[in-house]
């Protein structure tokens, strides 16, 4: 009997890892180039706006599916286990990108070397992947 019950155990476990596997590969968790439209507002010590730029800027974003599962148990309260998990970024990386449509305070465009560009920081995903949802611990 024991030989059968190790038996099925094995069957058991060896099913759960080609279930394992086919999730990780229906999985399509991507790093994806996308253009956003950006405006940054500069103001003096007083809070009066000194100028505001804009510009059309290539970042990229996390886009996709990962896979996700409810299944019954009798451990949880509430007769479910569940596990969802989230296309989101594996780390972000930090750049500058430079805003050429500068405007005074009137609404008239600047010319001037100085103030006619600003030069803002940003931070985008620099890969994506496939995270249990609400875990902020990484």
């Amino acid at each position: 009997m024991a030989f059968f019950s190790k038996t099925i155990a094995i069957c058991i476990l060896e099913v759960l890892f080609l279930l394992t596997l086919k999730c990780y590969a229906d999985e399509n968790c991507e790093t994806l180039p996308t253009e956003i439209h950006v405006t940054k507002e500069e103001y003096d010590d007083m809070g009066s706006l000194v100028r505001s730029c804009s510009g059309e800027v290539n970042v990229n974003k996390c886009e996709g599916i990962c896979n996700s599962q409810v299944q019954p148990s009798v451990v949880t309260p509430t007769g479910f286990l569940k596990e969802c998990f989230c296309c989101k970024e594996n780390y972000l990386r930090e750049r500058l990108v430079t805003l050429t449509h500068c405007y005074d305070a009137d609404g008239l465009r600047l010319v001037d070397e100085d103030r006619a560009i600003m030069e803002v920081r940003l931070r985008e995903p620099a890969e994506c992947k496939c995270y249990k949802c609400g875990d902020y611990s990484r």
